[in-house]
């Protein structure tokens, strides 16, 4: 990496990783990327690259730089996975490094508390009195009935999602809601929580077919 620049190569099984800097502009980004593969063009030239990380761009952004890459310097751009969801889906992940995530393969029972500064996917039950908090998204491979907090740092693009999402208290970045105090007939699929026109809703989870 060279001093004081804002991109980073590095090379992972998969390919090349490009690593923005999240604190600079868009354009200056763009205007240093050519900069550094104009100066290695041979090198560069037939290389794969697997992700882009480090910032958020728009998709016309993304759009560009990927033409850019492709076209102009020939390098392979691989398929990712995110590339075949629904749009929808794209939004919902907009602003989360999906790369930080922790895998907890067990029940969280009452009394523990998982913390991570990224997404946490819990394969197993969330206990009543148990706690999440990510700052990223949560899912749930099975029932949430404790204390879900996606998006702790502010993130407000985070999401929780559970095959059963039944929490004493559900919170995305700052917006807050709690379990109601009756019985209700919750729908037999997976559900969903995110913020939508500022307020936190919780919709089945139907992916387009």
């Amino acid at each position: 990496m060279l001093k004081n620049s804002a991109i980073e190569f590095k090379g992972n099984k998969e390919g090349i990783v490009i690593y923005f800097d999240k604190n600079v502009d868009y354009i200056h980004l763009k205007e240093q990327l050519i900069n550094r593969l104009e100066g290695a063009k041979k090198f560069f030239k037939g290389a794969k690259v697997a992700s882009f990380q480090g910032r958020d761009f728009t998709e016309d952004e993304e759009t560009e730089l990927r033409g850019i890459i492709n076209n102009q310097y020939g390098m392979i751009l691989l398929e990712r996975s995110e590339d075949n969801i629904d749009l929808e889906t794209k939004k919902i992940f907009m602003g989360i490094e999906e790369g930080n995530t922790k895998f907890i393969r067990t029940t969280i029972r009452s009394g523990q508390k998982i913390e991570f500064n990224g997404n946490v996917v819990i394969i197993g039950d969330v206990n009543p009195g148990a706690e999440i908090v990510a700052e990223g998204n949560i899912l749930v491979m099975g029932s949430m009935r404790g204390l879900a907090h996606a998006g702790s740092s502010g993130n407000e693009k985070a999401f929780v999602a559970a095959f059963c999402l039944q929490p004493k208290q559900l919170r995305i970045g700052d917006k807050i809601a709690r379990s109601p105090d009756h019985d209700y007939t919750k729908p037999n699929v997976p559900e969903l929580a995110k913020i939508k026109e500022g307020n936190l809703v919780i919709e089945p989870y139907l992916p387009k077919k």
